[in-house]
This record gives structure tokens, C-alpha cells and sequence, in this order.
């Protein structure tokens, strides 16, 4: 049976989008540029020096006929770009030059595109921070209408099939939000089911975990838990979702039954929602190393296009898997 990651390859190649990879001159970029195209999983635009894109790519003997290279000296509609960011950031105390500069940047002409439909995704951070990602990802692509938080998910892939989705759990948020208040972890629990329908293909049963089940404590951690529920539950209410859940209730389906009875989420969840970004750092870092399973992520979720964070250690196989998610993630919304 294929794996998670195959069967979103699989996914991205029925219907390929365009990619653009600010970061054309990083090695692994050019990499996964190359073996993206020939794979037919996207299609692929660089920024970057082309000298340089095309001498790492005939050491690497990497065919890049189909990967279209944009030089980052000669950025095309470059004014009309900067224009329309001073439009979109004037109200922040923008300048018109300090726009124009802004977009010389790879990072954000990449970001640019998207937002103006030139392609249909950017992924970046193999050389750029997190914050440089998320900032250009809320100001140039946008949150998504009725979202107001940029967080992430990591899908984890256990060993075994005995959780979620054949062992296919997605975590949120354990990158981005520190300390979520009940607005914000509702933001994060309709974001991340998205995120699991789009890559998985089934409907998600989102757990809002806690210390506590079902008032079995009480304290304000638990309250913001509540709060989150009531809140997801008026703006989305098909949505299946429970708490506050722990983690044994929200998984096992005999814990589930018993300090949970009647609920559809208990026992069965394949969501998670951590509180805070103490229990989801901790939570998915446990997961891998003691549980034995992939941490695939994390991905940046709630804006208006996928966008992609990845890892400054991340390896060009990374990217490749980044860019087949956000294929996927884009083709949900087409």
C-alpha cells in the first residue's frame, strides 16, 4: 500500500500547479526544481542568478529544460508589483520606495506572485527564518476569509495503523502559536481539519486536547479549551469536534467510551489540537522519537494560498515533498 507521502505524489500529478522557489540559487532549490518537473508533480519557477542555476545544474548533471528561471536582477513587472504592494501596506506606513525595495527581493516577488495569480504557490525557508516566511505570508498572500491566524500542522506518520488514518495523525499547532488565546485555537482547529481533508481525503475528527476530560478538572487552561469549542462550533458546525479531550480519551477508543460517552470524536479522533506550543512541541517531538513515527512538516495553514515554510536544514528531497503538499493543498481549492 503506498505511503502517505506517495499518495499525495500521486495526488499532486493528476493535476500539476506552479511552483515558484524564491531561492533558485540554494543547491537543494535547483535540485528539487529539477527531479519536481521530471517527476510531473508541478511546474517549477527559480529565482535566482541563471549563470549560477545552470552551472550547479550541469555539475549536478540535472535537467532543467522545464524549470523556467526568472533572473532576480531582471525581475519582470517589477513596478507594477512594488505598486501594488504600497497599495496593499500604505495603511501600515509604507512607502512607495521602500515597497519598490521590498520587491527586489526574491522572497517577496515570489510572494508577489501569488497573490497576483502568476502561480499558484510558493515554497521557501531552505535559506530564509520562519518569521521572514510568516511575515511575507500574512502581508503579500493574506489569511484566508474568516481565518485571522497563521499557525501550522505536522501530519505524523506512525509505524503503526492503529490511530487517525492508518496511522496518519495530523498535530496543530506545534510551530508557529505560542500561546493561542480561544479565538486563535479555534482558528487553529478549522485550519488543521482543512489541512487533514485536503492531503488525506476523509473527514476529520478534531480532538481539543487538555489536562482534563469532560470537566474532569477545572482551571482556565481548561476554560480556554471550552471557549475554542463554543467558538468553532458557531462558525463551523458540521465540523466533528470535541473537548476537552485528553490525549487517551481523544485515541483510545475503550478511554474514549468511558470518560467520554456519546461523543463521536473520543476514541476515534485523527486531529489533534494542542493547546499551547509547549504541549505541541513536546507532544510531536515524543511522537517521533519515542513513538517511532515521521514528522512530516511543519506547514504553514490559514492563508489565502498555501504557502510553505521549510526547514534551513531541510534536504532537496524536503522540498520536493513540500511542494507535491502545497500542489495538493491548491488543487482542494480549484
Amino acid at each position: 500500500m503506498p505511503t502517505f507521502l506517495q499518495q499525495v505524489h500521486e495526488k499532486a500529478r493528476t493535476s500539476p500547479k506552479h511552483v515558484v522557489l524564491q531561492e533558485g540559487n540554494d543547491e537543494r532549490s535547483i535540485e528539487a526544481a529539477s527531479f519536481s518537473t521530471a517527476a510531473g508533480i508541478a511546474r517549477v519557477t527559480l529565482i535566482g542568478d541563471p549563470t549560477q542555476i545552470r552551472q550547479v545544474a550541469a555539475s549536478k548533471a540535472l535537467r532543467m529544460d522545464s524549470v523556467e528561471i526568472i533572473d532576480q536582477s531582471r525581475l519582470p513587472e517589477l513596478d507594477d508589483y512594488a505598486h501594488e504592494l504600497f497599495e496593499m501596506r500604505k495603511h501600515k506606513g509604507l512607502s512607495e520606495h521602500a515597497a519598490l525595495e521590498l520587491i527586489r527581493q526574491p522572497l517577496w516577488y515570489g510572494a508577489m506572485m501569488v497573490h497576483k495569480g502568476a502561480v499558484d504557490t510558493f515554497v521557501t525557508g531552505a535559506v530564509h527564518s520562519t518569521a521572514e516566511v510568516c511575515r511575507v505570508s500574512i502581508q503579500v498572500v493574506g489569511l484566508k476569509a474568516g481565518i485571522r491566524t497563521l499557525s501550522s500542522f505536522f501530519a505524523m506518520v506512525l509505524p503503526k495503523p492503529t490511530f487517525g488514518k492508518e496511522g496518519v495523525l495530523f498535530y496543530g499547532d506545534c510551530a508557529v502559536v505560542i500561546d493561542p488565546d480561544p479565538s486563535q485555537l479555534a482558528d487553529i482547529a478549522i485550519s488543521t481539519a482543512e489541512s487533514f481533508q485536503q492531503l488525506v481525503g476523509e473527514a476529520p475528527r478534531v480532538a481539543l486536547l487538555s489536562l482534563s476530560t469532560k470537566g474532569s478538572a477545572k482551571h482556565p487552561r481548561i476554560d480556554k479549551v471550552l471557549g475554542a469549542l463554543g467558538l468553532v462550533k458557531q462558525r463551523s458546525p458540521e465540523l466533528e469536534i470535541d473537548g476537552e479531550l485528553q490525549l487517551d480519551a481523544a485515541l483510545v477508543p475503550h478511554v474514549g467510551q468511558k470518560k467520554a460517552p456519546g461523543s463521536t470524536v473520543a476514541g476515534r479522533a485523527n486531529v489533534l489540537i494542542f493547546p499551547d506550543l509547549d504541549a505541541g512541541n513536546i507532544g510531536y517531538k515524543l511522537t517521533e522519537r519515542i513513538g517511532g513515527a515521521e514528522a512530516i512538516g511543519p506547514f504553514l495553514q490559514g492563508t489565502a494560498k498555501p504557502c510553505c515554510d521549510l526547514s534551513r536544514g531541510c534536504k532537496s528531497a524536503d522540498i520536493v515533498n513540500c511542494i507535491a503538499v502545497n500542489v495538493v493543498r491548491f488543487q482542494a481549492l480549484s
